[in-house]
C-alpha cells in the first residue's frame, strides 16, 4: 500500500537507511495520540518526541488534520516510530518503524481466542518477533555490529510463515473477529519491513514505549480531573507538560524548571 502511494505521490521516495551502523541515523521520532475530554467533548492529545525533546498538542480531531496543525510529521524525514494506525502511513517522506509492542498485544488477543491446545499462528509470530528483539538486545550488549545472520533469518522465516498461515486460515473473513485477525495477518506480511526495521539498524527501537511514557501524564490528569473545562486550559497544560518533559530529558528537575519559568527566565533547550 505504501509503495503504491510512493509511486503516485508528489514526493520522491527517501533513500533507505543502511543496515550498517557506521552510517548516521538522520533522526528518530516517536508519535502517539490519546483521547482527552475538553469542554465536555472528546479531543485528542498528540505527541511527537525524541530522546531530548517532547511536544504535546491538543486538537478536536484525531487524524491528519491534527498532525498537520502540529507541524512535525508533514516535514519529518527521519524514522517515525508509531503504532499501525493508518493516518501515520499517509506521510511517505519518513521511514517507519511500527510498534512491535502493539503487534504483540494484538497477537496475544488472537492466541487467547484460539481453541485451547491447538497450534496458533499468532503464537508463533509473537515468539519470532520476541526472539528478534532478544537477538538485537544481545548483539547490542555484546558490542557487536551485526546480529547473527542465520539466527535472524530463521526467526524471519518463522514470523513470515506464521503470518502466511494466519492470512490463509482467516481468508474467508466470515465474521467481525475473523476479519480483524485477517487484517492483522495481512498487515504483518505487507508491512514486514516496517515492523522489522529495528533488526537492520538497532539504533531504532522496536516499540513506541517512549511516546507512551510521554503521554502518561495526560491520562493521569484526566483520571484525576475528569476533563479540562476549556480548550485554552488544555493547550496550556500540554505546553507545560512539553516544557517539563523536555527539561527532564536534559537533566533538569521539574522544580528547577518551574522556578526558572516563574522567575520569567524560562529554560530554553539548545536547537542543536
Amino acid at each position: 500500500m505504501r509503495s503504491k502511494r510512493r509511486a503516485e505521490g508528489a514526493h520522491p521516495a527517501p533513500p533507505s537507511h543502511s543496515t550498517q551502523l557506521s552510517r548516521p541515523l538522520t533522526e528518530l521520532a516517536g508519535s502517539g495520540e490519546t483521547g482527552f475530554r475538553v469542554e465536555g467533548r472528546l479531543h485528542w492529545v498528540h505527541c511527537a518526541r525524541t530522546g531530548k525533546y517532547t511536544l504535546l498538542t491538543v486538537h478536536p480531531k484525531r487524524g491528519t488534520e491534527a498532525m498537520k496543525a502540529m507541524g512535525v510529521l508533514p516535514w519529518f524525514a527521519g524514522v517515525a516510530v508509531h503504532d499501525a494506525w493508518a493516518p501515520y502511513d499517509t506521510y511517505i517522506t519518513p521511514d517507519h518503524q511500527l510498534c512491535c509492542a502493539h503487534a504483540l498485544r494484538e497477537l496475544q488477543a488472537v492466541t487467547d481466542a484460539a481453541p485451547q491446545g491447538q497450534w496458533c499462528w499468532a503464537a508463533q509470530a509473537a515468539e519470532a518477533l520476541t526472539a528478534m528483539q532478544a537477538l538485537a538486545s544481545e548483539a547490542i550488549s555484546q558490542g557487536r555490529d551485526a546480529m547473527d545472520p542465520s539466527a535472524l533469518a530463521a526467526q524471519v522465516r518463522l514470523f513470515r510463515s506464521a503470518a502466511l498461515a494466519g492470512a490463509s486460515q482467516t481468508a474467508a473473513r466470515s465474521g467481525a473477529l475473523m476479519k480483524k485477525h485477517n487484517a492483522l495477518a495481512r498487515r504483518l506480511l505487507d508491512r514486514q519491513d516496517d515492523y522489522l526495521r529495528f533488526t537492520r539498524d538497532w539504533r531504532i527501537p522496536p516499540d513506541n514505549n517512549g511516546s507512551e511514557r510521554d503521554i502518561r501524564m495526560i491520562k493521569l490528569r484526566q483520571k484525576i480531573s475528569g476533563c479540562l473545562r476549556t480548550l485554552t486550559g488544555a493547550r496550556q497544560f500540554c505546553a507545560i507538560r512539553s516544557y517539563l518533559s523536555t527539561a527532564a530529558k536534559h537533566g533538569l528537575s521539574f522544580f528547577g524548571a518551574l522556578v526558572m519559568l516563574t522567575e520569567n527566565r524560562p529554560w530554553i533547550p539548545s536547537a542543536a
